[in-house]
């Protein structure tokens, strides 16, 4: 089965390649299809996620599988939520999103940095499938007063995980693969996909 992600971040397809890598399915990047995306204008992750599956599956004439996901800072009222990848502006980069997040938060105490990842999948058998399939997942952590990590990928190396006493990025690939909110969301993707190509 070929499966069109409906994303250019190559850490989000590398993570769910590998989630999702014993199915006989093919997960295809967009890029593949097409050098445009799809406009992230809606103001909650689900909503987006469809957005951006409805886009890929007409791009692709293929099923579709879209992540919209990002971070909750309780002390930032939810932010950078939806706008997590563009944070620091429409053209910052990870490193950009993170300094600007450690900025906002400087004069915000250890304990009051409480925060989640978030992460919505949803699934299209074509770009007018009236029924999207919805899989969620969180991931209740802290901002850490400063990056630490080399696994990965976007604030993955501000996420402190107080239980493991250490950030996202410092987690085994494989330990991160069974924790985190798109493994999480990715779990239930995976029973769907098990009994649709049984």
């Amino acid at each position: 089965m070929r499966l069109v992600l409906a994303s250019g971040n190559r850490g989000k397809l590398a993570e769910l390649r590998g989630l999702l890598g014993d199915l006989p399915l093919s997960l295809q990047a967009l890029g593949e299809f097409t050098a445009a995306s799809a406009e992230e204008t809606a103001p909650s992750f689900v909503e987006n996620a469809i957005l951006k599956a409805r886009f890929a599956a007409a791009a692709a004439g293929l099923p579709a599988l879209a992540d919209d996901s990002g971070l909750e800072v309780d002390a930032l009222a939810g932010a950078p939520g939806v706008h997590s990848a563009r944070y620091a502006g429409p053209a910052a980069d990870d490193a950009a999103n993170r300094a600007w997040l450690l900025q906002q938060l400087a004069d915000v105490p250890a304990d009051q940095r409480t925060a989640r990842f978030r992460c919505v999948l949803v699934y299209l058998r074509h770009a007018d499938d009236p029924w999207p399939q919805i899989f969620t997942g969180t991931w209740q952590g802290q901002i850490a007063i400063a990056q630490a990590g080399e696994h990965g990928f976007g604030y993955d190396p501000l996420f402190w995980l107080p239980e493991r006493a250490c950030t996202a990025a410092q987690l085994d690939p494989a330990d991160k693969a069974r924790l985190s909110h798109r493994a999480q969301a990715a779990a239930a993707l995976r029973t769907f996909l098990q009994n649709l190509l049984a």
